[in-house]
């Protein structure tokens, strides 16, 4: 049973694009070896700059043989079909079958179809496999119409065994030759078999795997290097045999905030910053170069040539700032368009609306308004400034520092600091409650004006960033726990709404790791604050275990369906007490009056849910001794009156008809 090696060899990938790439190469390789039957399993997916890679081991030599049924004509139409069936099929009639179908007998034929060979079904297979593996972005170069791959492919290798698996893509046809570094490594091709692999390349400055350069890199930065993992990842994707190398730049530097100093090593130039032991940053920096080293430290040098240049730059722009005050800024922002479709499109606009909206958020919560107030208005003055101008990841960040050296209070400086956090799932919260309420006001700001005017995101283009807005209002509103109704902010429209809660499903679901189920349960039913949805949330996985629940869910379910049936369900009617027949109907709405008092007066809903659950032995007598469709149509129409009512009491905290049992889910 041999084993498998692909090797897509390109121009370099973008880093960023490399680990969803080798995800989709990994399951379209999988379900090939499903689908033709080949056995084996893909032992790992890795990649380089200039490579992505797949390894597979237990493949057959060939599919085995396999029986085809092929249904011919109808019995009906007699011998003469029967034999043109026969012919076609290179047998005789005596060897055909029947089969029995809705429409009758029909002729049938067993054919036995030999198992292809490995190697035929992959050279047939490959092409589409590397032509189809998804990236953001594709290019042509082979002319227009061309194959579309994120770059040039220049080399394939294809091996199973020790064959090579011959397939052409854009005229590069498979082989077993490889390419080493491209400045250490030799100039020439080099013969690879699966066996030593990894080892060859090695010896030509090539380390297939992302984990070992990522150790190689982490071995040699030293514990003083300040931890980044998104820009460990990036350097690890972006070179074949990292080398970090250590400079240093003028402490004069330091006079300039950490925060600037930090983002312009980290996303100017991919510079590690080096601490001091106090937490500080030291005059230092770590580069990860793409080579075997620096031994006149010409690479080192260069480093810190362009770094003096980026420092110098940032330190005459905060001079030049510091020279008008932020609020002084407020009607350049009448020069700066946010979205030309909106009607009032400038962020001087923008800004005027988030003052409002954030003073109508904090009128709930206990903060400092005038804080919030202020930090709102002058949350985007600093897209005003030379620092943003030249380095745009500082936005907000650059707003507060201004801020707080033009004498702003701190609450003011961090709300302004803060409010564009977080700006993705693993982001923290901004850190005060001030900023906290400025950052919901400007996403929330977003999304109405947005979907006012029909900008809704479409498929996977997203312009305006909305769908990060609503993670981000929703993550705050989570971890917070601030008690800000957000359903009575959407100015009632309802398709911001649905988009809201399908992005509160997704992080529910993906990010805190709930079941689908219990999401749409939730969901389902009215709520308040998005921290209370966490609540209830919490509750039913934490009670859907004990023995009572889920079988009291699926009786609420029949409830439902009963009562669509009857054209009955969310009927305002109330049963008539005279007309409860003794027994588990009597019993069953005493039960349900009585958890109703212990759902009003109970403060958790854990405690909620576990009166509820209680109802279940009750509801299942009535069930087992009652006929809901009574011929009476007065005792009919009463019974479906309890039962809507009951249902109606206890969906105001979820939709428990959603809760599928776990023995019944399927994946």
């Amino acid at each position: 049973m041999p084993d498998f090696l692909l090797e897509i060899g390109v121009e370099e990938i973008p880093d960023w694009m490399i680990e969803p790439a080798l995800a989709d190469l990994k399951a379209r390789f999988e379900k090939l070896l499903e689908t033709a039957r080949l056995s084996g399993e893909v032992d790992w997916v890795d990649a380089t700059p200039r490579r992505l890679v797949l390894k597979a081991s237990g493949l057959v030599e060939s599919q085995a043989d396999s029986e085809e049924l092929i249904t011919g004509p109808p019995k009906s139409a007699g011998t003469g079909a029967a034999q043109g069936f026969a012919r076609k099929n290179a047998t005789t009639v005596d060897r055909l079958g029947t089969v029995s179908t809705d429409k009758g007998e029909y002729f049938s034929f067993k054919k036995q179809v030999a198992g292809r060979a490995t190697a035929e079904i992959l050279s047939e297979s490959l092409p589409a496999i590397v032509t189809a593996l998804y990236f953001p972005k594709t290019m042509y170069w082979t002319g227009k119409g061309g194959v579309r791959f994120i770059r040039p492919i220049r080399w394939i290798v294809a091996l199973l065994g020790d064959d090579v698996v011959s397939f052409e893509v854009a005229g590069v046809w498979s082989g077993n030759t490889t390419r080493g570094h491209r400045i250490l490594g030799s100039k020439d091709p080099v013969a690879v078999k699966i066996d030593g692999y990894e080892s060859v390349l090695r010896s030509n400055y090539v380390i297939v795997k992302s984990a070992e350069r990522r150790a190689r890199i982490e071995t040699a930065l030293g514990a003083d290097v300040q931890p980044d993992p998104e820009l460990l990842t990036t350097l690890v994707y972006l070179t074949e045999w990292p080398t970090p190398i250590r400079g240093a730049f003028d402490a004069g530097f330091l006079e300039l905030p950490k925060e600037i100093l930090s983002t312009v090593m980290r996303h100017h130039q991919r510079y590690f910053s080096v601490l001091n032991p106090d937490g500080g940053l030291a005059p230092e920096f770590v580069a990860v170069t793409n080579t075997d080293g620096d031994p006149d430290g010409l690479i080192r040098q260069g480093n810190e040539r362009v770094l003096r240049a980026r420092f110098n730059d940032a330190r005459f722009f905060w001079q030049v700032d510091q020279q008008k005050k932020l609020a002084d800024r407020l009607d350049d922002l009448k020069k700066v368009t946010f979205q030309a479709k909106f009607e009032k499109p400038t962020y001087f606009d923008k800004t005027e609306r988030v003052v409002a909206l954030a003073g109508e958020l904090a009128s709930g919560v206990t903060a400092d308004e005038s804080a919030i107030a202020r930090g709102a208005l002058l949350a985007k003055t600093d897209l005003t400034t030379d620092m943003v101008k030249e380095f745009t990841e500082l936005q907000g960040v650059v707003g507060g520092l201004y801020a707080r050296a033009q004498g702003e209070s701190e609450s003011v400086a961090a709300a302004i600091q803060d409010h564009y956090k977080p700006v993705s799932m693993g982001d923290s919260i901004p850190r005060t409650v001030e900023g906290q309420i400025v950052a919901m006001a400007d996403k929330l700001d977003t999304l109405r004006e947005s979907f006012a005017i029909g900008l809704a995101p479409t498929g996977s283009k997203d312009p305006l960033a909305l769908r990060r807005a609503a993670q981000g209002l929703i993550k705050i509103l989570v971890e917070s726990g601030l008690p800000i109704e957000l359903t009575a902010y959407l100015g009632g429209n309802h398709d911001l709404k649905a988009f809201l809660d399908e992005r509160m499903a997704y992080y529910f679901r993906e990010v805190k790791g709930f079941a689908y189920d219990e999401v749409n349960a939730v969901l389902a039913a009215p709520y308040l604050s998005v921290a209370g949805l966490l609540e209830r949330l919490t509750a039913i996985h934490e009670i859907r275990n004990t023995p009572d629940f889920e079988p009291l869910a699926a009786s609420l379910k029949r409830i439902k369906n009963i009562l669509k049936q009857a054209n009955q369900l969310g009927s305002d009617s109330q049963p008539d007490p005279a007309l409860l027949t003794d027994g588990p109907e009597r019993d069953l709405a005493a039960a349900a009056s009585r958890v109703a008092r212990i759902v009003m007066s109970t403060p958790d809903v854990k405690g909620q849910l576990e009166a509820i659950a209680s109802l279940r032995s009750i509801v299942d007598a009535f069930f087992d001794k009652i006929l809901v469709n009574d011929p009476v149509e007065k005792i009919r129409q009463n019974r479906l009156a309890l039962l809507n009512s009951l249902l109606t009491e206890f969906s105001r905290i979820a939709d428990f008809s959603e809760i599928v049992p776990r023995a019944s889910e399927t994946t």
